[in-house]
């Protein structure tokens, strides 16, 4: 009996040795395809050829892989990507990377990686080129060298965990394109949080990268997403139904153009990310949709555009980065004196006549036009109308014409030591800030003898009498250009800021927005209307202002003389119809003012001017040298000089003229 026990014992365990071991033998040889392993060995080279169907490495493919990315890394990836794609070779081709792409320069690195992740057949060969080997337990992405870093920000971004590639890319930040793909995962990280209609309103708008970019179409997203924040801004805070209307309209339409057009070229690594945050944003705008309303268009519509005068209050926008700068300086006990300088129609004035506005009330602003003293014929006169616009400005009694007559520098003197000391406390006043507008005339007052050539330096006696005096100069030159013995008191005392064109923001804001955000303004722009009129006027002003004009004109005849339907949304065409040759009559104190003004300066300004009217996309400094006839000093002053004055930039070493329009009128009258 004993040994039918022990014989079952062992029959019992023999049979499950050897079952197991079958059992454990066939599921190796069915998982990892033993068989087919075994007849890529025996074939040699030649084994790579049969179905790879086994996850065991195949013999030699890696050292070949290698090769291969070695030779040409374009063309390997496509080889990886068909072994991704049709074999379970997945060992040898991280193995061929890993070790391949550390070799290269450090500045390639990003640029191969983005190659890597351009359309990988399987995602998984970004992780594992950024960790430790796969086949460990919980294998984890490193960042300790550049090539995994890199790697593990591209597979992050297709995870779109965005906070982890800004990581990952921020220790590559460095490297070539490193901080071009840092700022694009941080900017995404920023945007992908935005989950309400304010928080994408208050969402800080990103910088783009310049050309060249190692991924422009998803700059291109990021400027969409730019303007969509610009109009929820305008959604959220405008009191105007019929504003807010129409941003929500062209935020929905933008997001749509995301999701449609913008797809097909994304990159796939951050593509999914990107049309998810359009998809969620475009869901929080329709959730709003039905709190803004719409407006119908019964009657003509009043022109809000400014064409003439300083724009003043609340259609005053775009300035901030100098109002910015002035309340700075003026924040503290020492008033600054300063200069404004750039071309007629750039807005100067504008900021003259808003300075008080934005600055703290217990400092006063004397807004002074020196035109009112052009034709004056004394130092006494010059005086005395500055003495009664402060009086005027402050409520205060002018002084008496005949004693500032008969010793006029010593009276104002009295006169201002009484406004300070006196008057202003009284006011409750701390400081005094005297704008003088059209400061060019100071020039031609000095060069006519009717100005003393000291009077710059005693204007400058009188900033120095009292931290709380400053004077604001505008006009159109910098003080360095006034080469006068006359202004070198003032070299080191006044702080020169250049007033230039606006941004592409201000000027959206501007045309879309002309009224103020508490009124109605019914009157639209598709967003390549606004690019159209930007590339035209490059931000300048005055044509900004006259394009919205002459487009308000323009609906208001269609749809209400000639009864023809128009739409409430300008187009492209119709910024086109509206530069005319009424448009350019219009203009033409701007651009003669701009003509007048090169031919005054430095020598050369408009010869330069008239070969690169016929030039849009500008010309290089060898081609101008040949086709002006100038020599090399005096180009380049001339180069120089336009330059400062923003008449022309140069980009790509090609020298253009700035704004498009004045190319345009130049050509015209050359012709």
């Amino acid at each position: 009996m004993w040994f039918g026990v022990v014989y079952g014992v062992v029959l019992g365990v023999g049979f499950g040795v050897v079952l197991g071991v079958g059992f454990g033998v066939g599921f190796i040889f069915a998982f990892f395809r033993l068989d087919n392993w075994l007849i890529g060995l025996l074939a040699g080279p030649q084994g790579r050829l049969f179905p790879r169907i086994t996850l065991l490495p195949l013999p030699g493919l890696t050292s070949t892989l290698q090769q291969w990315l070695q030779q040409d890394w374009e063309t390997a990836i496509d080889n990886l990507n068909q072994y991704l794609q049709y074999s379970r070779q997945f060992i040898p081709v991280v193995t061929a990377v890993n070790r391949v792409l550390p070799q290269f320069p450090e500045a390639e690195i990003i640029y191969r990686v983005s190659r890597l992740a351009e359309n990988p057949s399987d995602w998984e060969l970004l992780k594992y080129a950024s960790a430790k080997p796969f086949y460990l337990p919980r294998s984890k992405i490193r960042l300790d060298t550049p090539a995994r870093a890199a790697a593990a920000g591209f597979w992050y971004l297709h995870q779109r965990d965005t906070e982890k590639a800004e990581k990952a890319f921020a220790k590559v930040r460095s490297l070539a394109y490193g901080e071009e793909m840092y700022s694009l995962a941080q900017t995404l990280h920023r945007f992908s949080r935005a989950a309400t209609p304010d928080s994408i309103g208050f969402l800080k708008v990103a910088p783009i990268a310049a050309e060249p970019s190692l991924r422009p179409q998803t700059w291109q997203a990021i400027s969409s997403f730019n303007r969509v924040i610009a109009e929820m801004a305008l959604v959220q805070r405008s009191y105007s139904q019929q504003t807010r209307s129409l941003a929500l309209n062209r935020i929905i339409g933008k997001l749509r153009d995301i999701s449609d057009q913008k797809a097909a070229n994304l990159p796939q690594a951050e593509k999914e990310l990107i049309l998810s945050m359009a998809e969620k944003w475009a869901k929080i705008s329709t959730s709003i949709a039905g709190t803004v309303g719409t407006v119908t268009i019964t009657q003509r519509i009043p022109n809000p555009y400014i064409i003439g005068d300083p724009v003043i209050g609340k259609r005053f926008v775009g300035r901030g980065d100098i109002l910015g700068e002035l309340q700075s300086m003026w924040s503290g006990d020492n008033l600054s004196s300063v200069v404004l300088y750039g071309h007629r129609r750039m807005g100067k004035t504008s900021i003259l006549r808003n300075l008080e506005a934005y600055l703290p009330p217990a400092i006063s602003v004397i807004y002074i036009n020196l035109q009112r003293v052009a034709t004056v014929t004394s130092l006494a006169e010059v005086l005395l109308n500055m003495a009664e616009e402060i009086a005027q400005t402050l409520a205060i009694d002018a002084p008496e014409e005949e004693k500032i007559s008969q010793h006029p520098e010593m009276y104002f003197n009295r006169y201002l030591d009484r406004l300070i000391s006196q008057i202003l406390p009284e006011k409750a006043k701390t400081g005094l800030i005297i704008a003088l507008d059209e400061f060019e005339i100071i020039e031609d007052l000095i060069e006519a003898n009717t100005l003393p050539r000291n009077f710059l330096g005693y204007l400058r006696s009188l900033v120095q009498s009292s931290p709380r005096l400053a004077f604001v100069f505008a006009g159109l030159h910098t003080l360095e250009e006034m080469t006068a013995d006359y202004f070198h008191p003032f070299f080191g005392s006044v702080y020169p800021i250049p007033v230039s064109f606006l941004s592409p923001e201000s000027t959206r804001v501007i045309l879309a927005n002309p009224v103020g955000e508490d009124e109605d303004f019914p009157l639209d722009y598709t967003p390549e209307a606004l690019d159209k009129i930007y590339q035209l006027t490059h931000g300048q002003p005055y044509l900004v202002q006259l394009i919205g004009f002459h487009l308000v004109r323009f609906y208001n005849k269609q749809v209400f003389e000639l009864q023809r339907p128009q739409d409430i949304r300008f187009q492209v065409e119709d910024v086109e119809k509206a530069i005319d040759a009424e448009f350019f009559q219009r203009g033409n104190y701007y651009f003669t003012g701009v003509w007048k003004q090169a031919k005054q300066d430095a020598a050369g300004q408009g010869e330069i001017l008239i070969v690169l009217s016929s030039h849009v996309q500008g010309l290089t400094r060898a081609d101008l040298l040949s086709s002006t006839g100038l020599t090399a000093t005096t180009l380049d002053l001339a180069l120089k000089t336009l330059e400062n004055h923003h008449v022309i930039e140069c980009q790509d070493s090609r020298y253009q003229i700035a704004v498009e329009l004045f190319r345009r009128w130049l050509s015209a009258k050359m012709a």
